[in-house]
């Protein structure tokens, strides 16, 4: 019987992931510096103008809240809004894998959205299609990555062309 109703209405995950990118640029979660911050970082997409600054606070080693501010196109300020959510709660670890696979998803043609479960970050997938929007959705995955190497005491090598920095929180 479900299967009958999925044939007659075929859910379009272009529609469902585009739903919930523009979601998130319409109401953006954990918009705001938070004062309980221990390390802030941001980063400019220098090809487009977007923007990010996060604040992150840190206890016991996990991701106590994150804070996003800044400007851009729907696409940048949705990848923040959603990384806000899905990394709030992580250990410094558990978050840096998941940043990786999420980079690697918009970079790598190669990536198996099977192999790793991403939840709603999956709705980002479809930003790889776009290679001209790559970098709006890695800008806030890359300031993430540089405020929490600042956390564990590590530098971050600048191999990208999305220029980020630490800032006194």
């Amino acid at each position: 019987m479900a299967a009958n109703r999925e044939a007659q209405n075929p859910v379009d995950l272009d529609d469902l992931y585009r739903d919930v990118i523009l979601d998130h640029y319409r109401s953006p979660r954990n918009r705001g510096a938070r004062d309980d911050a221990t390390v802030s970082a941001e980063g400019f997409n220098p090809s487009c103008g977007d923007e990010i600054q996060l604040s992150v606070a840190i206890v016991n080693g996990s991701l106590n809240g994150i804070g996003f501010g800044g400007s851009g196109c729907s696409i940048s300020q949705s990848s923040a809004s959603m990384m806000t959510e899905a990394m709030t709660g992580r250990s410094i670890e558990s978050a840096r894998e998941m940043s990786r696979h999420v980079q690697q998803m918009l970079t790598d043609d190669g990536f198996d959205l099977d192999a790793v479960d991403l939840g709603d970050l999956e709705a980002l997938s479809g930003v790889a299609k776009f290679p001209v929007r790559i970098k709006c959705g890695l800008l806030a995955w890359k300031v993430l990555d540089q405020a929490l190497a600042d956390a564990a005491g590590e530098s971050v090598s600048d191999d990208s062309d999305i220029p980020t920095r630490v800032t006194s929180s």
